[in-house]
């Protein structure tokens, strides 16, 4: 309740005209405190005469006015006080004294100092060299004004208009996934492959790239994702390992990729898509490696089958226009061509046998050639006799 008290009367006496820190300045120029007379006693101090109240002297007052204890004006802290600046101390000593040197004719360098910062400002914040790969934009007042090509251009100073530039020719590379984690991904046969993908893109419209878009960035990487589940998905599992399937995919996800990112005017240009590696999960490459052992087996006997089909077909083929010469010939004299593959197959039967048949009188009708034929190759040569024996 005493600091309640305290406050109230201080409020009060402020609102009569009287200073809460001494004593009220009458209309007379005198001093008169709120407070009854001072005690007089052997521990009181006698006020100066020469000053109209008691109590400190307010700090933020000019030297050499009135002590009083009035409350200083704005104009009393930074009044000046001839050559020597603005100054805030309460006498003759007051605090440093600093001052900018000034010009022969007596002037201060600051302005002219202020004009030659600006003027440097201005010039490096007005021009902009861009680059024969880059473009930018300038925004006024944080507004799209326009598009700089590359060359010189010349724009407002900062931050009037402010100047972003761009590698609009660079193509950027989004490896997914990043490092050695997993990018498990359902194909059509409902199996999962790991798959690690490359996407190569660039800037095609650098104001919709700027402004349409949070994150550009992030976005391709989002709608690159996507585009790969959607495209594995309608591939099987084998088709994602075999060359061609892979191409395929390829070209869809950059197809659904642009369509997306046009559809979101991003501003950006697809340039491809590569599948870096096609793997099984890391649980079943064990299960997946007998599978696909005895997918190659299966595959080389089919190969060794259409092989042999082959060969057959082509002899069948050679047959075949063998008989239609005979058959050509055979038109043209019949007797004789029919004589002719008498004898030709008599001929090739008769060949493998052991018998030999002779049709001649006096003759024996079995004479065992090829026996004596076999008995002549196996006994072995006889030696000739050394020195004429």
């Amino acid at each position: 309740m005493d600091i309640l008290g305290g406050f109230t009367r201080s409020i009060g006496l402020a609102m009569a005209g009287k200073s809460p820190w001494g004593g009220n300045k009458g209309s007379g120029g005198d001093d008169s405190g709120d407070s009854g007379p001072a005690e007089s006693g052997s521990g009181s101090e006698p006020k100066d005469p020469g000053k109209k109240g008691g109590g400190p002297r307010n700090p933020w007052l000019p030297a050499g006015e009135d002590d009083t204890r009035r409350s200083a004006k704005i104009e009393d802290i930074f009044k000046h006080r001839g050559p020597e600046g603005p100054r805030r101390g309460g006498g003759d000593g007051g605090g440093p004294n600093f001052r900018f040197p000034q010009r022969p004719d007596g002037k201060s360098w600051v302005p002219i100092i202020a004009l030659v910062l600006g003027a440097v400002w201005i010039s490096i914040s007005s021009a902009h060299l861009i680059g024969p790969k880059q473009k930018a934009v300038v925004q006024t007042v944080g507004i799209y004004s326009r598009t700089l090509n590359p060359g010189l251009s010349f724009t407002l100073p900062w931050p009037i208009e402010v100047v972003s530039v761009e590698n609009v020719s660079e193509i950027r590379a989004v490896q997914i996934p990043s490092g050695s984690e997993e990018k498990l991904i359902l194909t059509g046969d409902q199996n999962l492959v790991n798959l690690s993908y490359l996407i190569r893109w660039n800037i095609k419209d650098l104001k919709k790239f700027k402004f349409e878009l949070a994150d550009p960035a992030g976005t391709v990487e989002e709608v690159a994702e996507a585009a790969m589940r959607a495209s594995v998905a309608e591939k099987t599992l084998d088709d994602t390992f075999s060359g061609e399937g892979r191409a395929e995919i390829e070209d869809r996800v950059r197809r659904r990729m642009q369509a997306v990112l046009d559809a979101y005017d991003s501003g950006v240009a697809v340039q491809g898509v590569q599948i870096d590696k096609t793997d099984p999960p890391a649980r079943v490459v064990e299960a997946f490696k007998d599978v696909s052992a005895a997918q190659q087996d299966a595959d080389a006997a089919i190969n060794r089958s259409r092989a042999a089909a082959q060969q057959i077909l082509a002899r069948a083929e050679g047959d075949t226009a063998s008989f239609d010469k005979v058959y050509a010939q055979y038109k043209l004299a019949p007797e004789v061509t029919r004589r002719r593959l008498y004898y030709e197959t008599m001929e090739r039967v008769l060949s493998g046998t052991d018998k030999t048949i002779v049709e001649a009188s006096g003759v024996t009708t079995y004479l065992p050639l090829p026996e004596i034929r076999k008995r002549a190759q196996q006994a072995p040569a006889t030696p000739a006799p050394a020195g004429g024996q």
